[in-house]
């Protein structure tokens, strides 16, 4: 037992002495995960960012120019009045993501088409290629204002009177009427005679752009929608903040790299001799390794705690979940990187070679546990995958117990999940460092 804690002893003094490797440890993941926290909305207090809408006006008709003027009093929007060229070479540039054209005849042509199918005007929308997932937001926003302004003007402008008369006509120029038609000329005339009674309550203004300006009373959406933010607690956290996903996800990535230190650190020792010096002395080889897998996982244990206590003092990150959940995830998840470190050193063959294929494998496995961004962007097939990543336990772990306010019992599966891939990855390195001091 002495020889153990000895060897721990000294990986833990050896760790704390390398005073820049220590800060670097330290401050990186910290400051990656503050960028991407700010990224993906901080901590909710700061006001979302508005969607940035070029708007080409091509037509000077009262209902192209309500629409215009719609869509810039819509607080989600920030509209940029352009002509067509700019619109088009800025969003090719990809310095807009959706740029609308109201072209010439656009107002005359909706408003004739609100109670005919027939011809309905096209609205060209570039967007770029990249960003599809605004143009269906960007749509979404345009539906609204565009119904909004077609029915007020039919319903109650000079433009509606007009096309009202024009529809009316159409009908009893038809010779044959069926009972069809006689209801539509019905329903047109009483919508003829009520748009008169509203331009006789309101009287039309002399500007034109009085009329523009005023709220359109035209159809609107039948509801109103009422957001609110669900988690296990709702109504502890004042609203959802990003940097507690990002600190989870940075603090996965930064540990997992000092699993590949780890193991780096074995292979040179083996290479040195150093190895060999220590197993000559009365000390097993499973104590060394268990040693050098312990004292890793104290190592990541200390990181963690430190990255947790910087994201709640700095960032106001909570743990709205279980402490005790929060502490046996950061537990198994240090021993799952011991392991981890420990299989890096018994299946490497140089200290060069293994950190390549080490990196590469760490980075895969924090990308693929969504430790840079959530994994429910990924395709459904890919989600299914992830559960044999054990990043992904991790990380949702670490979100479990902190904005998502989760009890323990949803970290009794991550952890069994992490005690799992510990006992797998340790029985491989083991298993490879004795065929390989048997084959000596």
């Amino acid at each position: 037992m002495i020889p153990l804690v000895a060897l721990i002893r000294k990986d833990i003094i050896l760790f704390l002495h390398d005073k820049r490797a220590l800060i670097l440890t330290l401050l990186m993941p910290i400051l990656l995960a503050a960028f991407f926290g700010y990224l993906t909305g901080g901590s909710g207090k700061q006001e979302a960012s508005k969607i940035e809408l070029g708007v080409v006006l091509q037509d000077q008709h009262l209902i192209s120019q309500k629409i215009l003027t719609g869509l810039k009093n819509d607080h989600t929007l920030l509209i940029k009045e352009l002509n067509l060229e700019q619109a088009q070479e800025q969003v090719r540039k990809g310095k807009l993501a959706v740029a609308l054209v109201l072209p010439a005849g656009f107002g005359e042509a909706a408003g004739a088409a609100f109670f005919n199918a027939q011809g309905k005007p096209d609205l060209p929308i570039y967007f770029d290629p990249s960003q599809s997932t605004m143009l269906a937001m960007v749509k979404g926003i345009l539906t609204q204002h565009v119904m909004q302004s077609v029915s007020d003007e039919m319903f109650s402008g000079k433009s509606g009177g007009t096309t009202l008369d024009q529809s009316i006509a159409q009908v009893e120029s038809k010779l044959e009427q069926g009972p069809e038609q006689q209801e539509l000329k019905t329903f047109l005339t009483s919508l003829k005679k009520f748009q008169q009674h509203q331009q006789d309550q309101n009287p039309p203004t002399t500007s034109n752009q009085s009329d523009v300006s005023t709220k359109p009373s035209g159809l609107t959406m039948p509801f109103n929608t009422k957001d609110e933010a669900l988690s296990a607690k709702t109504g502890v956290a004042s609203g959802y903040n990003g940097y507690a996903h990002s600190f989870a996800g940075m603090t996965v990535q930064f540990i997992l790299f000092l699993a590949i230190d780890a193991g780096i650190s074995v292979l040179l020792s083996r290479k040195l001799g150093i190895w060999n010096r220590l197993l000559a002395a009365p000390i097993s080889m499973n104590t060394l390794i268990v040693a050098r897998g312990l004292s890793c996982a104290l190592i990541a244990l200390f990181v963690s705690c430190v990255i947790c206590v910087v994201a709640m003092l700095a960032f106001h990150v909570q743990i709205l979940g279980s402490v005790l959940g929060l502490l046996g995830i950061a537990i198994c998840f240090s021993l799952m990187t011991a392991s981890f470190g420990l299989l890096i050193a018994a299946f490497g063959k140089t200290p060069e070679a293994a950190r390549g294929i080490a990196t590469f494998a760490t980075l895969i496995m924090v990308m693929l546990g969504g430790a840079w961004m959530p994994s429910f962007f990924f395709p459904q097939w890919l989600q299914d995958l992830t559960i044999f990543i054990p990043t992904r336990w991790a990380v949702d772990g670490f979100d479990a117990m902190t904005w998502r306010g989760l009890g323990i019992d949803a970290a009794l599966p991550v952890m069994a999940a992490l005690l799992g891939f510990t006992s797998l990855f340790g029985f491989l390195a083991l298993w490879r460092f004795g065929r390989d001091q048997a084959a000596k």
